[in-house]
């Protein structure tokens, strides 16, 4: 089991000898495939749901997966570059540099080898992408908590109430899966493929940043324990690491001929701003004192269960101190932004750090009550992602 100081702990030597007979290494894979069947049957079970409650409302599956909300966006970047500009409401302008440029490039690419549309492209590429996030969740639950922890982690992300997010062609499954992995290459101390992962996730989410903020812890237990002599790879990674989101936000400030105010200036032009959660609470003291539409309660539920989740893994865990820098950076930008409320339980995806107390009092649990939770959680997944999709008048 990992501690949070095993980064500190120097990986024992090549020639240490085990004493007794060695168990055979299954391969990181094999050892998550029970994990990866009951994700896959998760989200299988959620997309049947979807369809035929969308195929009962007269509309059609593929393009709900492929052409809501920020879909379409990402699909006209791929497709024709950045310059879209819409004026929306109340003096909202709504530039797409606010998205960020890897996701439409690989939907792109993929356009180009496979005689398929955009939306179709972005729909293989959020499937594989949540698949490979999946593993990487399971590997890094094993890592720090063993395999039936593990198992568990990946059924409870694959059964979040926004986990339909994970099969829509959106970037949330894309950067999980550099998040997973690149969380996993610094348990097993990989500094340099770290700090590419954390480059490409800050390369497809604004908050794709954590992943740096990941790296970057690591890279400063590991000068704090070897007192700033450590080797040249863990000076790169911290190099490394925030470049990818650095240099998107750089491109549009310059683009916008403000440097370092431009890309925030654009956020803002969506209500997008970071104020410490000040928007927000006003949102909810204006949501409270009226009626309001579910999607909106939801989220607030989801968001303050992730708080409740966070204060339970800083109290009861141990955890490394990159995977608690990510999983922090993740729920401050979540909790501390204002603008698109019902958005938050969406950009809270990637933190799938938080369920590890659930997760392991689930394993610890008799198996009828393990059972009972569980399909509670896929029930109202199941059921909210068909009404986020179908009924719900606000963006997912």
């Amino acid at each position: 089991m990992l501690s949070a100081e095993t980064l500190d702990r120097p990986a024992a030597p090549p020639t240490a000898v085990r004493s007794g007979p060695r168990a055979p290494d299954r391969g990181p894979l094999r050892r998550a495939l029970p994990a990866l069947g009951l994700f896959a049957a998760a989200r299988l079970t959620g997309l049947l749901v979807l369809t035929l409650w969308a195929r009962h409302s007269g509309r059609s599956p593929r393009a709900l997966l492929a052409t809501s909300w920020d879909s379409e966006w990402y699909a006209g970047i791929a497709a024709h570059g950045y310059g879209r500009v819409l004026h929306g409401a109340h003096g909202m302008v709504l530039d797409d540099l606010a998205f960020f440029p890897l996701y439409p490039a690989l939907v792109r690419a993929v356009t180009t080898v496979l005689p398929v549309t955009g939306g179709t492209a972005g729909l293989l590429l959020s499937w594989t992408a949540a698949g490979a996030a999946a593993w990487g969740v399971y590997l890094v639950g094993e890592r720090l908590r063993g395999r039936a922890t593990a198992t568990v982690l990946v059924l409870l992300w694959g059964l979040l109430p926004h986990s339909v997010v994970l099969t829509m062609a959106y970037t949330e499954p894309v950067m999980t899966a550099f998040a997973a992995w690149a969380l996993y290459a610094l348990l097993t101390r990989r500094w340099l493929g770290a700090a590419v992962l954390a480059g490409l996730a800050g390369l497809t989410r604004p908050n794709g940043v954590a992943v740096a903020a990941a790296v970057l812890a690591a890279v400063g237990c590991e000068l704090w324990r070897t007192r700033g002599r450590c080797g040249p790879r863990v000076w790169a990674a911290g190099l490394l690491a925030p470049a990818g989101w650095l240099s998107y936000v750089l491109w549009v400030g310059v683009r916008r001929n403000d440097p370092l105010g431009g890309y925030f200036a654009v956020q803002a032009g969506w209500t997008s701003r970071f104020d410490l959660g000040r928007g927000a609470l006003v949102f909810v003291r204006d949501m409270l004192s009226g009626p309001t539409q579910f999607g909106f309660a939801m989220a607030l539920l989801i968001t303050g269960a992730a708080v409740l989740l966070f204060a339970l893994l800083v109290c009861g865990e141990r955890l490394p101190p990159p995977v608690l820098a990510y999983t922090a950076v993740l729920v401050l930008i979540a909790v501390g932004g204002s603008g698109f409320f019902e958005s938050k339980p969406r950009f809270l995806l990637p933190a799938f750090p938080l369920l590890l107390p659930l997760a392991a009092a689930l394993t610890k649990a008799r198996p009828r009550a393990a059972v009972l939770v569980v399909a509670a959680l896929a029930g109202l997944s199941f059921c909210y992602g068909a009404y986020a999709l179908t009924l719900a008048r606000m963006a997912i």
